[in-house]
């Protein structure tokens, strides 16, 4: 009886995590995810890096490129930063919301709090293994690094 719960169960959750990939909207322009935002006030991640060099934390409007989003469902996506290192990881408060797989490449403005942190080597391979990276490139993960994370409170679709 134990065993049938439990495969019931996990049943149920696959066939909720499945669905909800599939009720998210496509990212077109104008599309909001979590808190509705504008994108007036947006600064770009430039003058983010430049504000998070004299203060240690940011909060307010990102613009930028997204040109990573976790293949699982949607739970984190990677803003493009040009010239400046590895892109910035973009996670979503309280997992209240997720993007769809069809946003790399758009811009978006995100609203929420940048942090210079570090990143422990097991988180850097949680998140190379919910970007779909294989295991070679996961082993390849040996050093935590220091860099910028966003906890965003909404994002909106630019273009």
């Amino acid at each position: 009886m134990k065993r049938l719960t439990t495969l019931f169960a996990a049943i149920v959750c696959l066939i909720t995590v499945s669905q909800a990939q599939e009720a998210i909207p496509s990212a077109q322009p104008g599309v909001q995810y979590g808190k509705a935002i504008s994108k007036d006030g947006a600064i770009d991640v430039h003058a983010l890096a430049a504000k998070l060099a004299v203060d240690s934390t940011y909060t307010g409007k990102v613009e930028g490129k997204v040109v990573e989003v976790c293949k699982k469902k949607g739970c984190f996506i990677r803003v493009e930063r040009e010239g400046e290192g590895d892109p910035i990881l973009v996670r979503f408060k309280d997992y209240g919301f997720f993007m769809p797989q069809d946003i790399i490449g758009k811009t978006v403005v995100l609203e929420g709090q940048a942090k210079v942190k570090e990143v422990s080597v097991a988180q850097q391979q949680h998140f190379a293994g919910d970007a779909g990276k294989n295991a070679a490139e996961i082993a390849k993960i040996t050093q935590p690094k220091v860099d910028i994370n966003i906890i965003a409170d909404g994002v909106v679709v630019v273009q």
